[in-house]
């Protein structure tokens, strides 16, 4: 009652009463089985997929749209859904319309306005007599306000209505079997020739030939029919399989009820046409097969007007099913809330969606005052079509990825079976019409854009995902462990979002981190890890981790920038960042630059921990084979809408296996640096040197095709002094540094002395050479004012990051740093790894 009847109620259709003979008269009886088995293989395979999908696990309402929506997310499923849904809603004006006009033809009489006439084209003029279109849009408007209050009265009150719909048609399918077996020679009219072999001989072959709009054999008809053609007009009547799972938050058992009602419903259907094909191919002449649109009723025994009986109420069935179908899809996509504009047609569970029917009720009426659908029509039958396809889809994505939840009741599937189902789908669709097809998924299309614009996002374990999942760990197998080729090197940047000092607590990262994160992907290729350290115990700030870790991945989110968010509880930051560093990734997939603000507030009071764990975190780096690159004038740094212009410098101190030069090109990809010209600067011992070192330098960057200006600086020696305001500014800084590099050392001689041990600094002991301390004083004091001559405007300027001295304090680090930075606003220091990010060779 709940699957089995619907289906068979929208399936059997006005079709097969007044086009089915005349189809067997065309195509003869071979290509008429063809046919029927073409299309009737399309909704059985159809059938095996629905009930796959529908018996693994539990369904609520929606019936095609449910099962496609979990299946292959909420995007495809509402696209498909409301086109479905549109398809039902005027595949029931049709049926209303269809029943209308046969009830009219039937009873003239009937009719409220004058009949309009048509001449049928040919060498004789007959006028036909058709009903008027004002009294089709009128009785149509009032069957249809009949067949809505039936629907409002719930899916009890359609159940007992529906058997009186039903068993009428099914008596006259069998007045018309008894009438077709006791048909005599030109009994009961002339071209009928009862059951005969002769008949079935003649008739077995295809007979396409010109007719006129009426489908009466014409050589002068503008109507050429063949195979292809025959498909879009005999196709709706296998059409309705999805009549039961549209009923699916009614039914009791869905898991028994939608297989086995669906499946048996198109196999009934599918054997009562191949046995019509032999039986009326048997019963006439081809001249009476084609020129007797209503030979069922001809031959119906006793009388004709069963037959129209038959094709009203059959109609009528179908057109109930459909304005009980169409408004539980369009409450049960409400209902998932994907769509704020359909929140309308909400209903509470066990509800009836009177909202939804009452629309659809004035979508119907609509079309049944339009009259003419011969338009419409198609696109209707694509709709279901694109349902079907997407039914398909569904069951052969579940059953090729084979997750553990694919578990479903209905063992006989197979994903070749749902593969050629969907493939059938969409031969159909082009068969029947190229233009349609394209205009049903343009329409679909435009649904699904307007869903990613609008619609809210859902995670409903679809098998996209699923399908991601698995193709991520064969990609990531596939890469394997071994060192990825320069060529295929991408930068994964390990982004340090809080290291140093606090931000305000809705701020779960400094914004122009993650403007800095996308600088450093070409076109958005790529993916950042996003790290924030949590101080405490684990078991006591699990849940701090939890929240942080949601608002952090929000942010990203809002940032647009394609990333994942991990938050580490840690008892130190050096111990999470050592953690991190060390388990962070899989495979080739780890990160392979840590990127971090450069600590402009270290000397503050209650801050002096961070040169120790900045030092700390540099060498667990290098240690770790990871490269760096450490932001200073973060705060300044452009987004994606301040243009720059002027250069990018780069001070290739060391060899760095080309990342400096990389990350200037990408930096350049970018709209707010595109306008920028890169320089880069060499440091050359002696003049001697300068040419040669700049020719080789020119030549290894056009191999790399990559255009930038080359400048050789000539350092004769580290006591050479330059003249000027650059270097009366690095001097003070120079000054203030060796001041407090030298109490700091008295500190720490005092100490040591007190407690009678050696120098200790950060908890370990260390070892201080102060000529050596000069000598780096004295190089970052040189390296400081050449970028002040040369880079003062630059939009901005990298260097290379020199690594920390062994057994020097890290305050003594940090001096060396600061003088490094000074006065430049917008740097970027950066250390490569052992390894080539740049290659010669295509």
């Amino acid at each position: 009652m709940g699957v089995f009847i619907p289906c068979l109620q929208n399936i059997l259709g006005i079709i097969y009463y007044i086009r089915f003979s005349w189809i067997v008269g065309m195509a003869g009886i071979g290509e008429s089985l063809v046919l029927v088995a073409f299309c009737g293989l399309c909704t059985f395979l159809t059938s095996i997929s629905l009930s796959a999908i529908a018996t693994n696990g539990a369904m609520k309402g929606g019936g095609p749209y449910y099962l496609i929506g979990r299946a292959l997310g909420p995007e495809v499923g509402v696209s498909i859904g409301l086109c479905f849904f549109l398809g039902n809603a005027v595949a029931g004006a049709l049926y209303v319309l269809g029943a209308v006009e046969t009830f009219l033809n039937a009873v003239p009489a009937a009719g409220i306005f004058r009949e309009t006439v048509t001449k049928v084209n040919g060498t004789t003029v007959e006028p036909i007599q058709s009903p008027s279109s004002h009294d089709l849009q009128v009785y149509g408007i009032i069957v249809t306000i009949l067949l809505c209050f039936i629907v409002f009265g719930g899916v009890k009150m359609i159940n007992r209505v529906a058997p009186a719909f039903l068993i009428p048609v099914l008596f006259s399918v069998l007045c018309i079997f008894l009438g077709v077996f006791l048909a005599g020679k030109n009994d009961p009219t002339e071209g009928v020739t009862g059951l005969s072999l002769e008949s079935f001989k003649e008739n077995w072959s295809s007979d396409y030939q010109m007719t006129n709009s009426a489908g009466i054999p014409d050589p002068l008809g503008k109507v050429y029919w063949n195979f292809n053609a025959l498909v879009g007009l005999f196709f709706p009547a296998v059409t309705g399989i999805m009549a039961g799972s549209n009923r699916s938050a009614s039914l009791k058992d869905t898991q028994r009820s939608i297989p086995i009602g669906t499946l048996a419903a198109t196999l009934t259907t599918t054997a009562l046409y191949l046995v019509s094909v032999l039986l009326f191919g048997a019963l006439a002449t081809r001249e009476k097969l084609l020129t007797d649109r209503l030979l069922t009723a001809t031959v119906a025994w006793p009388f004709p007007a069963i037959i129209y009986v038959g094709i009203i109420l059959s109609t009528l069935g179908a057109a109930l099913q459909s304005l009980t179908g169409a408004p539980r899809l369009l409450a049960a996509i409400a209902n998932d809330d994907i769509l704020p504009i359909l929140n309308y047609f909400k209903v509470a569970d066990g509800s009836e969606p009177y909202f939804a029917t009452l629309f659809t009720a004035f979508l119907c009426i609509g079309c049944v005052i339009i009259g003419n659908l011969d338009l419409i029509t198609p696109t209707v039958t694509m709709f279901f079509l694109l349902c079907y396809a997407g039914v398909n889809l569904s069951c052969f994505l579940l059953d090729l990825l084979d997750a553990p939840s694919w578990r479903p009741r209905w063992r006989f599937h197979h994903w070749s079976l749902s593969l050629l189902g969907a493939s059938l789908c969409v031969v159909i669709m082009f068969l029947i019409s190229w233009s349609f097809t394209i205009v049903s998924l343009a329409l679909a299309s435009l649904i699904y854009y307007y869903v990613c614009l609008r619609g809210k996002a859902g995670d409903w374990g679809d098998g996209f995902k699923s399908a991601y999942f698995q193709l991520a760990l064969r990609s990531l197998r596939s890469l394997g462990a071994s060192q990825v080729h320069p060529k295929n090197w991408y930068p994964i940047p390990l982004i340090f979002c809080r290291p140093w000092g606090k931000l305000p607590e809705n701020v779960p990262c400094h914004p122009k981190l993650a403007d800095f994160a996308n600088c450093m992907k070409k076109k958005g290729r790529g993916m950042s890890i996003f790290v924030s350290i949590l101080d405490g115990d684990y078991h006591e700030r699990v849940e701090d981790g939890k929240a942080a870790c949601k608002q952090l991945a929000t942010y990203i989110d809002y940032k647009r920038c394609e990333g994942v968010a991990e938050i580490v509880v840690a008892p130190t930051m050096s111990e999470g960042f050592r953690g991190i560093v060390q388990t962070m990734g899989l495979g080739n997939l780890k990160p392979n630059i840590v990127v971090m603000r450069y600590p402009e507030i270290w000397r503050r009071e209650n801050l002096t921990e961070i040169p120790a764990t900045f030092v700390g975190i540099i060498n667990d780096c290098i240690d770790a084979n990871k490269a760096v690159v450490i932001v200073k004038g973060l705060d300044e740094w452009p987004n994606e809408f301040q243009r720059q212009y002027g250069t990018i410098d780069l001070y290739w101190i060391v060899r760095d296996g080309g990342l400096m030069l990389l990350l200037s090109q990408l930096l350049l990809t970018k709209e707010s640096f595109e306008s920028c010209k890169i320089q880069v600067f060499c440091i050359a011992e002696e003049d001697s040197d300068a040419e040669g070192l700049k020719a080789d330098v020119k030549k290894f960057l056009y191999d790399l095709r990559m255009q930038a200006e080359v400048i050789v600086i000539t350092i004769k020696s580290w006591d050479t002094q330059v003249e000027g305001a650059q270097q009366d500014e690095s001097m003070e800084a120079f000054t203030a540094a060796q001041g407090r590099i030298a109490s700091y050392l008295s500190e720490m001689k005092a100490t040591a002395e007190s407690r009678g041990t050696t120098l200790m600094a950060d908890g370990k002991p260390v070892s201080v050479n102060e000529q050596q301390v000069e000598k780096f004083l004295n190089t970052t004091l040189k390296l400081n004012s050449t970028i002040l001559r040369y880079s003062r405007m630059a939009a901005v300027v990298l260097v290379s990051l020199p690594p920390p001295p062994v057994n020097h304090p890290a305050y003594f680090y940090m001096e060396y740093l600061d003088l490094l930075v000074e006065n430049v606003p917008r740097l970027l220091i950066v250390r490569g790894y052992r390894r080539d990010v740049v290659t010669l060779f295509t």
